[in-house]
């Protein structure tokens, strides 16, 4: 039996059955590699799901870590703050859209992070709404399920979720939902559903990740900062998986020319440590009394020197301009396959720099989505040594997200997989239909 197999049998027997795992056991992992307990090498195209955006053990961020080690790993800053807190809340202040004084608090997951900023919205209005998007993806505590536009496996099993959360159509052009349809949808739910006065905050995502790598049209981003001025309403950008250079800007938002009140960010932060922060409007982070926001292990120390380090690396290394770069090099190729006579199966290529997708149909003319089809590339993908993933509500959207830092060759001997792993899995479900 392989370490692999003897690994899988351990988990099945050890480990909750609601943590989904993939069957990959890592051993190793090297800016855009990872191999396996025994022994096999992937390129990694999930990157911890958009968390090693400057590759795996970046050797900057390894050293700042390894040097803050040496100093101490833990005070809690409730207890003994420390200056690399102060240094990296300065840094996202600065950094974050917004021509506006501004306020950083850090903790540990997204979902954390998205749930102070609710807090925060609520503090300083007064008000207790919150309004979110289909195919929206916030994190699995009660409020983040609350906001989620999934069901599964989000929200399934887990009973009633929080009140006044309420939710609107997001644009999707590729299934008939228009800019103008989400917007006439969101001025139907305020009369109709929840009173304005009542919303503290709008939440999305700029573009999806769970939710099928859906991107927000600039226009529509700015319609509902209009509808938040109007109504006195927060807006709060969700760039937990978006931002740190992923889409070709540092976040998302900017490219809409958009500023959110809030901001929640995680994942490529801190290139591969735990840790998350809200950035926004300095009166607004501020509502919140002293003690109530916070946690023990809110900005770990190492891992707040992870996530200064990875603002240099960004900077230095450029990696906006190289997430568009090879975010164009994957889109094209895509757009390649997609265009072969006959080749029906990808429906769709979206995304914003180096966060793409692809959705997978049954056919053009219908655009029915194909989860079948989906699971057999992932999986053809990963018995040919590539690491990707599903998303989407329907689940028939393959992602993509390589590290900012993979070399362009290993993006081409991607590539070259994912293209004989679509067609082999086209081609085995085609004959197990025969």
């Amino acid at each position: 039996m392989s370490l692999t197999q003897t690994l899988k049998t351990r988990r099945e027997a050890a480990i909750a059955n609601g943590v989904a795992t993939r069957g990959i056991y890592a051993a190793r992992a090297e800016n855009a590699e990872l191999w396996d307990v025994d022994g096999n090498r992937f390129i990694d195209f999930a990157a911890g799901i958009a968390v090693n955006n400057t590759g795996h053990r970046h050797p900057k961020v390894m050293a700042a870590v390894a040097a803050q080690s040496e100093a101490f790993t833990h005070t809690c800053f409730h207890v003994a703050p420390y200056e690399g807190y102060v240094d990296l809340a300065e840094r996202l202040n600065a950094l974050t859209p917004g021509d506006f004084v501004k306020k950083t608090m850090l903790v540990t997951t997204g979902a954390e992070a998205v749930e102070n900023a609710v807090k925060m919205a609520r503090a300083y209005t007064g008000r207790s709404g919150v309004i979110a998007f289909s195919g929206a993806f916030h994190g699995r505590t009660l409020m983040g399920m609350a906001l989620c536009g999934k069901v599964n496996p989000y929200k399934k099993a887990f009973g009633a979720m929080p009140p006044e959360v309420v939710h609107a159509p997001f644009p999707n052009a590729f299934h008939g939902v228009s800019v103008q349809d989400s917007l006439d949808a969101l001025e139907l739910l305020l009369r109709s559903s929840i009173d304005p006065e009542r919303v503290a905050a709008i939440i999305l995502e700029p573009v999806q990740g769970e939710g099928g790598f859906n991107v927000a049209p600039p226009e529509f981003l700015q319609a509902l900062r209009k509808i938040c001025d109007t109504h006195g309403i927060l807006l709060i950008a969700d760039e937990v998986q978006a931002g740190m250079a992923r889409t070709g800007t540092l976040f998302a938002f900017e490219h809409s020319g958009v500023a959110a009140d809030l901001v929640t960010m995680a994942k490529g932060l801190a290139g591969g440590f735990p840790l998350s922060a809200v950035t926004g409007r300095a009166e607004v982070v501020d509502a919140a009394p002293a003690g109530g926001i916070g946690g023990t292990y809110a900005g770990n120390p190492l891992a707040v020197a992870a996530a200064n380090a990875v603002l240099d690396v960004i900077e230095e290394e450029g990696l906006c301009k190289r997430a568009t770069e090879i975010g164009d090099r994957i889109k094209a190729r895509l757009n390649d396959i997609a265009a072969r006579p006959g080749n029906e199966a990808i429906g769709d290529v979206r995304g914003l720099g180096a966060m793409v997708a692809f959705e997978l149909v049954t056919d053009r003319a219908t655009n029915a989505p194909d989860p079948a089809l989906t699971q057999a590339i992932v999986a053809q993908a990963e018995s040919k040594g590539l690491i990707i993933l599903p998303c989407g509500t329907r689940a028939n959207a393959v992602r993509l997200l390589p590290p900012l830092t993979t070399p362009m060759e290993q993006v081409d001997e991607a590539l070259d997989i994912l293209d004989a792993s679509i067609e082999g899995a086209i081609n085995a479900l085609a004959q197990a239909a025969e």
